[in-house]
């Protein structure tokens, strides 16, 4: 793959460390461009993120996380020249679904692959692009994917589940099959 290929990743402060880090450093090594925007922010602005743990209690605990460097700008962002679109979890979705032109830029990806894990659920409902279709989040999440339409996939927090182009998962234990789901979305080949 070459420079060329490009994603682009939705961020916004709060959102899950490890579902922004990950994603991003894995399609780079494979070879992507990705470029993390965020709205009201450029290229060089930083985000905050939250570490989101499983720790035996009715929900996950919560722990300040890493600040995490933008690389492009938000207002400059053509969604004609991506290859497919990256929503990670954390708080930051439960508002970004308030700005009209984040929804406009996942609309935009509706026929093309995107990925979303946890939260992410919540910025698809708000797009009304999952009417009809399997999507997997969060649990707390269920009634967003429900109200939209969607048919929420209850699955183990370790697996993802791919609808057409679009590659869901309930929370970032499930990188390795969210991940390698997306790739194979995206026609990649990667094998050893």
């Amino acid at each position: 793959m070459t420079d060329d290929v490009k994603l682009l990743m939705l961020a916004g402060d709060y959102v899950e460390d490890y579902e922004i880090m990950v994603p991003y450093q894995a399609l780079l090594m494979v070879g992507y461009k990705v470029d993390v925007i965020c709205p009201d922010k450029k290229a060089g602005d930083k985000v905050l993120t939250a570490i989101h743990d499983f720790e035996g209690a009715q929900t996950y605990s919560e722990k300040p996380g890493h600040a995490f460097v933008l690389n492009a700008d938000f207002d400059a962002i053509d969604t004609d020249e991506y290859l497919g679109l990256i929503i990670p979890g954390g708080r930051a979705p439960e508002y970004l679904r308030l700005n009209a032109r984040v929804l406009e830029i996942v609309k935009a990806f509706s026929d093309r692959p995107i990925a979303a894990i946890c939260h992410g659920a919540q910025l698809l409902a708000a797009a009304g692009i999952i009417k009809g279709r399997e999507v997997s989040a969060y649990p707390a999440c269920r009634p967003d994917v429900e109200l939209a339409g969607g048919k929420y996939a209850d699955i183990p927090v370790t697996e993802a589940v791919t609808d057409g182009e679009l590659v869901t998962a309930p929370a970032w234990p499930a990188h390795p099959a969210w991940l390698a789901q997306f790739l194979k979305v995206l026609g990649a080949n990667v094998s050893i």
